[in-house]
C-alpha cells in the first residue's frame, strides 16, 4: 500500500530504505510481502532503491536527514525549543548548534526564505564531500561526543516551569511566559467590554440608515478600552527596552553608584519615557560625568582658597578633612546630656586687616584701643585714659603718629567715598565670580565695583603704582599714574585720589 507522509512524527518508524517505481512509493514491509494498491503492480515495472539522504545539501557538516529533521521538529514543537528539535535531530546536535545552524542557513541567507544552496542542480557539496567521506565524519563526531558524554560529571536538569506564575521570575508580579503581569496598567479596563455584544445588523436604523445611540456608545466604549490598552502596551514597552527587569543586575550596577549619582539618575528617569536604551544611557552618563566634573572643580577652588598648590599637600589636606569630620564633637564634662548634646562651635579667629587702620579712628570713644606708654607712663587724653588692645602691632589711636604726615597736625581720618564714573554702572563681586575678591579690604572692593575692575587687573595697577612711587621716592604725579594704569582717565584719577587718601602714594 502506498505511504502516507505524516504531519506528526513518529520516530524510527520509516527508517531504512525506501523503494520507489515512478511516482509511487512503498515502505520496505509492503514491498516485501508484494502488497498493491488500486491498478499499480511494482512487480511489473521497474524500481530503485533510494538509500538514506545523508549527503550534505546545504553546508557540509549537515546532512539532508538532519535538515528534514530539523524542520519537522520546529514544525512540531515549534521556533524556539531549540533542546527539543536537538533531541528530535539525534546525532547528539546540542541545541546552541540546532539554533545557530538555523539562523545562518535559512534566516540570514540572501534568498530568504530559502537557503543559498537551494537550487536542485547545485551539487558543489556533494562533489566536495562524498558520500562515504560524510558518513565516515558523522559517524567519527557522534562517537566522539557519546564518549564525552560518558565522562562528562552529570548536569543538574533545569526544570522548565510547569505554568507562567508570578513566582517564576525574579520580579514579583511579573509572567515570563505570558509576558505579562499579574496587575497590568489599567487592569479594570476589559470589564467594560466583557459583557458587550455585536450581532450583525444591529444597532443601525433600517430607516435612517444612521447608528443607534446604543451603537454609538458601544463604540465610544471600545476607543476608550483601545486607547488603554495602547497606553498599556507603551508602558510594556518601556520596560522590555530598558531591561527593567532584570532586577539584580539593576540592582548591583546601583551600587556602585554613589548617593549624588543615584539621585540624579532617579530625576533622569522620566526622560526613558521618550528615549531609546541607547541614548538614555548617554544621557545619564554624561550628567554623571557633568556632576564629577563639577565636585572636582569645587574641590580645586577649595584648595587654591587653602592655597594648596600641588597633589600631595591636596590629598593630605583631604584625609585630615576626613578625619575631622569623622572626629566627634567635644562635650564639656559639665554637661547634662554630655553624650547628646554637642558643645558650641569656637568662633572664628578674626585676622586683622589692612581696613583697619581706617575705621578704628571712627570708633566709639570707649571701643578705642589706648595709646602707647612714654616713659612709663600712659597718655591722657582730656583727663581720662583710654584702655584697649593694639591692632596689626600698632596703636591705632584717634591721633596717629606725626611721622606719617611729615610733622604736619594729625586729624581724624574720614572714610573715603569714591565718587561714580559718569555712564558706568557698579559692578556686583561676590566670591563666584571674582576669586581674588578676599584679597581686597571693604574700601578697595567698594573702589573696583565702581569703577568696574576685577580684583586680578586691580591688583597688577595697585602693585605697579607702589613699585613706581617708591622709585620716585613717594610721590607720583596723575599723569604718571595714567600712564602706569592704561585705562579710562576718570577711573586712573579716582585709583589716584584714593591711593593718596590712603597714604600709600604722596602727590609729586
Amino acid at each position: 500500500m502506498g505511504v502516507i507522509r505524516k504531519k506528526t512524527i513518529s520516530r524510527g518508524t520509516e527508517g531504512g530504505l525506501k523503494y520507489i517505481c515512478d511516482d509511487y512509493d512503498l515502505c520496505v514491509p509492503c514491498f516485501a510481502e508484494g502488497s498493491t494498491s488500486r491498478d499499480h503492480e511494482p512487480k511489473t515495472h521497474a524500481f530503485s532503491v533510494i538509500e538514506q539522504h545523508s549527503i550534505p545539501i546545504y553546508t557540509k557538516d549537515w546532512g539532508a536527514d538532519e535538515e528534514l529533521l530539523l524542520l519537522e521538529g520546529a514544525e512540531v514543537y515549534g521556533l524556539g525549543s531549540w533542546a527539543d528539535i536537538a533531541d528530535h535531530i539525534g546525532g547528539y546536535r546540542l541545541k546552541d548548534e540546532v539554533r545557530d545552524h538555523y539562523i545562518k542557513t535559512y534566516v540570514d541567507s540572501s534568498r530568504f526564505p530559502l537557503p543559498e544552496r537551494a537550487d536542485p542542480q547545485d551539487l558543489q557539496l556533494l562533489e566536495e564531500n562524498p558520500r562515504e567521506k560524510f558518513q565516515a565524519r558523522k559517524k567519527r563526531r557522534i562517537e566522539e561526543r557519546k564518549d564525552a558524554a560518558k565522562v562528562a560529571p552529570p548536569i543538574t536538569s533545569k526544570h522548565k516551569p510547569t505554568a507562567s506564575v508570578p513566582s517564576c521570575h525574579e520580579v514579583q508580579g511579573y509572567m515570563p511566559g505570558r509576558l505579562e503581569f499579574e496587575t497590568e496598567f489599567a487592569n479594570e479596563a476589559e470589564e467594560a467590554v466583557q459583557s458587550m455584544v455585536f450581532e450583525p445588523g444591529d444597532g443601525r436604523n433600517p430607516r435612517t440608515g444612521e447608528d443607534e445611540p446604543e451603537m454609538e456608545l458601544k463604540l465610544m466604549v471600545m476607543d476608550i478600552y483601545n486607547s488603554r490598552l495602547t497606553a498599556r502596551a507603551d508602558r510594556k514597552k518601556i520596560i522590555f527596552e530598558h531591561m527593567l527587569l532584570e532586577y539584580r543586575k539593576n540592582a548591583a550596577i546601583d551600587k556602585k553608584r554613589t548617593k549624588e549619582e543615584r539621585e540624579l539618575n532617579n530625576k533622569t528617569k522620566p526622560f526613558a519615557r521618550m528615549m531609546n536604551h541607547h541614548d538614555y544611557d548617554e544621557l545619564t552618563k554624561s550628567l554623571e560625568y557633568e556632576h564629577n566634573l563639577r565636585q572636582a572643580i569645587s574641590q580645586l577652588q577649595d584648595w587654591r582658597h587653602m592655597r594648596i598648590g600641588d597633589l600631595k599637600t591636596g590629598e593630605k589636606y583631604e584625609s585630615e578633612k576626613q578625619t575631622r569630620a569623622a572626629r566627634p564633637a567635644p562635650t564639656g564634662s559639665f554637661d547634662r546630656f554630655a553624650g547628646v548634646r554637642p558643645a558650641k562651635p569656637t568662633p572664628p579667629v578674626e585676622i586683622p586687616s589692612a581696613t583697619t587702620a581706617l575705621t578704628a579712628p571712627e570708633l566709639p570713644e570707649r571701643l578705642k584701643p589706648s595709646p602707647p606708654a612714654v616713659n612709663g607712663a600712659t597718655l591722657v587724653t582730656h583727663g581720662s585714659t583710654t584702655k584697649g588692645p593694639l591692632t596689626n602691632g600698632t596703636s591705632n589711636t584717634s591721633q596717629p603718629p606725626a611721622s606719617l604726615n611729615n610733622g604736619a597736625t594729625n586729624e581724624k581720618k574720614t572714610r573715603y567715598t569714591v565718587p561714580a564714573v559718569p555712564g558706568t554702572q557698579p559692578m556686583k563681586l561676590t566670591t563666584e565670580n571674582t576669586t581674588d575678591l578676599h584679597l581686597l579690604s571693604k574700601e578697595e572692593a567698594e573702589l573696583c565695583s565702581t569703577l568696574r575692575l576685577t580684583p586680578k587687573a586691580y591688583l597688577a595697577i595697585k602693585q605697579g603704582i607702589i613699585a613706581e612711587a617708591l622709585k620716585a621716592g613717594g610721590g607720583l604725579k596723575r599723569k604718571g599714574v595714567r600712564e602706569i594704569c592704561k585705562i579710562d582717565a576718570t577711573k586712573s584719577t579716582r585709583i589716584f585720589d584714593f591711593f593718596v587718601h590712603s597714604g600709600w602714594i604722596q602727590k609729586a
